[in-house]
């Protein structure tokens, strides 16, 4: 009876995340299952309130658990090469060697801030620009040495970019263009293209045009992940423009990119290019438009597999969660869903959780007087 409540399809797995607390029951569910089992709407309501403090008691050992991930990651890299000689013969051994170190470094940027990373990324940038000054190399490795300062470039700008240095981060993103273009490496110029595009929806500037150009940049010559990653960055930026019709076609184009078949090898800095990064952005997209009943379902679901360890990232789609609760009307789930979003945030050296919660948190202000709006807005101090 339960997978038919008042006509709405509910999955087996569904109900059996229900039944392991992976999930709780939203409002909307808590009455439909009130009405099946016959019982008053307040027990449901006192079951989910309980389980989800009990979840609370669990995210505190989960922070500790990625406080301690993280200072094990800030150990483990690498000390600033700057002692290292730049006068030498480069070769393709070289090169290979400096693509491994700039791939385990950008792994970095799934558990640590902005603040911790920036400085990091930007000595690897600092060392290989050096590199292509001072060594003795092949025209041929002189290309390779630019699209990987192209790549470092992009990867220190996202970090300048996280932790609220935009003048910084649109310098290097300028820098990484002009590189990738000098090294014939079209889909790094359309990446960091679409790079800027985001930054400018950031500031409530139109990002269309620069992300529209990104994916034409680059289309020729994308592997399908590089193409969907492009497609989805034009979705947001139409979202952000509230381009309805544009969004919900670069999404379409992003998914079709993502799942065509290529023998080509994907490059590293699309590594974290995958269906579930597709709904995220898809779900961030139907908030950004105020379509919760489209945007609610993918988000629930993609976030519950989402492992907490990624604290910024998953913060950070929480809010877009929160919102998408709010625009239905679903205050209190709004509130539980903003506080997991502050828990995951304590800590995170990155300014953009922090500025997102505060921005959904002023959008609960006015329903002030529900109990567990009020609790959360005093330990956010809004």
């Amino acid at each position: 009876m339960l997978s038919e409540l008042s006509g709405q399809a509910i999955t087996r797995n569904e109900i059996s995340r229900w039944e392991s607390e992976k999930r709780l029951p939203t409002p909307f569910w808590q009455q439909h299952l009130a009405v099946s089992l016959g019982v008053e709407a307040a027990r449901i309501k006192r079951a989910v309130s309980s389980a989800r403090a009990k979840r609370r008691k669990e995210r505190a050992g989960g922070v500790q658990r990625r406080e301690f991930i993280g200072a094990m990651a800030a150990l483990a890299i690498p000390l600033a090469r700057t002692d290292q000689p730049t006068d030498r013969r480069i070769g393709r051994s070289d090169i290979a060697e400096l693509r491994r170190r700039t791939a385990r470094l950008r792994r970095l940027d799934n558990i640590m801030g902005g603040s911790e990373t920036f400085p990091v990324y930007r000595a690897e940038a600092d060392f290989t620009q050096r590199l292509i000054r001072e060594s003795s190399h092949t025209e041929d490795i002189e290309r390779e040495l630019l699209a990987l300062l192209a790549e470092q470039q992009q990867q220190a700008g996202w970090a300048a970019f996280d932790y609220g240095q935009h003048a910084l981060a649109e310098q290097l993103y300028e820098d990484s263009r002009q590189n990738a273009e000098d090294a014939r490496a079209l889909d790094l110029a359309g990446n960091a293209l679409a790079y800027a595009a985001y930054q400018q929806t950031t500031k409530q500037q139109s990002g269309t045009a620069l992300a529209t150009d990104s994916y034409e940049v680059a289309r020729r010559v994308a592997t399908p992940k590089v193409s969907a990653l492009l497609l989805e960055r034009k979705a947001w930026a139409h979202a952000s423009a509230s381009e309805a019709a544009e969004a919900d076609r670069a999404l379409n184009l992003a998914r079709e990119a993502l799942n065509s078949l290529s023998d080509r090898p994907e490059p590293d800095w699309v590594f974290w290019v995958d269906a579930a990064e597709i709904d995220i952005m898809a779900g961030r997209c139907w908030t950004e438009l105020r379509r919760p009943l489209r945007a609610v379902p993918v988000l629930e679901r993609v976030l519950a597999g989402f492992d907490d360890t990624h604290a910024r990232d998953k913060s950070l789609y929480l809010t877009w969660l929160a919102t998408s609760y709010l625009q239905a009307g679903e205050v209190e789930q709004a509130a539980a869903t903003l506080g997991h979003a502050a828990d995951l945030a304590a800590g995170v050296t990155s300014v953009r959780p922090a500025h997102r919660i505060e921005t959904v948190a002023r959008g609960l202000a006015r329903h002030r007087s529900i109990p567990a709006v009020a609790d959360l807005l005093t330990r956010l101090k809004v």
